[in-house]
């Protein structure tokens, strides 16, 4: 099985692609025939989450050797339990809580599973050159990576983050790290200023640091080795909700999912793809809407204000997996997605084509959280349901709201109601073809599932303002007022982060990414 760049013919083999990380074209690896296979669903809820995670990995990357064993060095013993990611309820809603890992934030279940991708392609394929990762990040990558990384034999890992764009706590998390391969940078400018940089560098150094014996890699989910493993919390949410007499297999389930990067939320569709019956998969977005009116009108326009807010992990106007929907949307014609990133790189924007729209809104919603509605929706888990939510997560679950406000109307949608604050309307015929899974057939008494991506005490002063009290200065006090207020508890590796000697200091400027890399690369 090969993969395919999203913008050319260029292809290769999986463990070429996990090593890789980005197409030479700049294009991303896309499976061409995604869709073609199908997971067992009978026989993939009756296992652990491990186990799932054993069989769907090896399907989507399939000429991987010893699977199991690099999956089982991988998370076992690592998370908090052993089903990783475990379902709770809130309300009438369900939590997915992915942030149960060594770094509290989702981003620990795909950036355990690549250092052992990245390794075990590196030996099977009998490659001598040393690996160096090359990340950007808006928060929770850059210490999952470095954790995941640190000290792997034969990689070095690489990693910028904007500076006064992340947590103290998420700082911290960064620039105490220890171990002998890796550097940690920040960077004067936002996330999209480090994922361009990062990208140049793949376009203008792959073959100088060749020369040196230095492969470049990527940690970010433009690897494909890094969204796969996220396929599989979506198929363990499915199975709790089976166990639990919730649904029956084969009925649809909705899952809300924080994005700006677009690789959570992709991961559900490859799972639709996959098998599983997803109903709708509902993008949630802060006031950096990009995707929001992308989904609703076609048009992707990343010529506006860019916003800091209280979920940094969402402030990005460039979502990188958007060009891997694109691919499958628009029936794997490539020449389009190459023209459509060429226009966003060129002026900023692009339109796709109605039938391109169609596809992605036959499964794709999208509402976006302002700044006021976050800090209300923190103070409503809590109040209501004794729930803490971070930021990220708190957006999701007032979108999940919107949502379920507009999805009684979903019998009028199918009957080509134009109602722009729902649903966009797609022809009845359409999504009898499409729908394989006939999601839709059922969807209003679907259960709402709303992926939690982090841990509420990585961003204390956000949390304690929603709950109206007045934040301590320093950020790790304010991890102990929270506490002092929910008793809900500190997770150990950020309870243990205050006074750990800061290690990684590097600042630059925007510009010097690509002479940062060169400078302290080490063949």
């Amino acid at each position: 099985m090969k993969y395919q760049s999203t913008r050319s013919a260029e292809s290769v083999s999986a463990r070429e692609a996990v090593l890789a990380g980005i197409a030479r074209d700049g294009g991303l690896y896309v499976d061409p025939e995604l869709g073609s296979k199908k997971i067992d669903l009978k026989e993939i809820l009756s296992i652990s989450t491990i186990d799932m995670a054993k069989k769907i990995l090896s399907v989507l990357l399939p000429d991987f050797e010893n699977m199991d064993a690099l999956v089982e060095k991988a998370y076992r013993g690592r998370f908090e339990t052993d089903d990783l990611t475990p379902l709770v309820k809130m309300g009438d809603e369900y939590i997915l809580e992915l942030f149960r890992g060594p770094t509290s934030a989702f981003k620990d279940v795909a950036l355990s599973m690549l250092p052992q991708l990245e390794t075990g392609a590196r030996t099977q394929l009998g490659i001598e050159d040393r690996i160096l990762i090359l990340t950007a990040t808006s928060g929770d990558t850059g210490k999952a990576a470095l954790e995941g990384f640190h000290d792997v034999p034969g990689i070095d890992i690489m990693v910028f983050y904007p500076h006064e764009g992340v947590s103290d706590v998420q700082k911290a998390q960064m620039a105490t790290q220890e171990g002998s391969n890796v550097r940690v940078c920040a960077v004067r400018g936002n996330f999209d200023d480090c994922q361009r940089g990062v990208k140049n560098a793949f376009a203008h150094l792959t073959e100088p640091l060749r020369k040196r014996g230095i492969i470049l890699s990527s940690a970010n989910s433009i690897n494909i080795g890094r969204l796969a493993p996220q396929v599989v919390y979506y198929f363990a949410a499915y199975r709790d909700l089976v166990n639990e007499g919730r649904i029956k297999p084969g009925d649809p389930v909705n899952y809300v999912v924080p994005t700006g990067n677009f690789g959570d939320i992709l991961a559900g569709f490859y799972a639709k793809l996959l098998g599983l019956p997803v109903g709708r998969l509902v993008c949630a977005s802060n006031v950096n809407n990009v995707l929001t009116d992308f989904i609703c009108t076609g048009v992707y326009d990343k010529r506006r204000p860019f916003y800091k807010t209280e979920s940094p992990s969402m402030d990005i106007l460039v979502s990188s997996n958007l060009e891997r929907l694109l691919f499958i949307a628009s029936g794997r014609k490539t020449e389009k997605v190459r023209r459509w990133m060429e226009d966003l790189n060129t002026s900023g924007r692009f339109e796709v084509d109605p039938d391109t729209l169609a596809y992605i809104q036959k499964t794709f919603s999208s509402w976006y959280c302002t700044k006021e509605e976050t800090e209300a929706e923190i103070g409503r888990c809590w109040n209501n349901f004794h729930y803490l939510v971070d930021p990220h997560t708190a957006v999701a679950t007032s979108v999940a709201e919107k949502f379920k406000e507009g999805i009684a109307a979903v019998s009028e949608i199918l009957r080509g109601d134009d109602r722009d604050d729902v649903f966009k309307p797609v022809e009845e015929d359409d999504l009898a073809e499409n729908s394989e899974n006939k999601t839709e057939e059922g969807i209003e008494d679907a259960p709402v599932v709303v992926l939690s991506t982090a841990s509420p005490y990585k961003f204390p002063t956000a949390i304690l303002k929603a709950l109206g009290e007045k934040p301590d200065e320093d950020e790790f006090e304010q991890m102990n007022q929270i506490y002092s207020i929910t008793s809900v508890p500190i997770p150990k590796n950020l309870a243990e982060l205050k006074g750990k000697p800061e290690i990684h200091k590097d600042v630059i400027e925007i510009g010097e990414i690509e002479d940062y890399i060169l400078k302290n690369a080490v063949g």
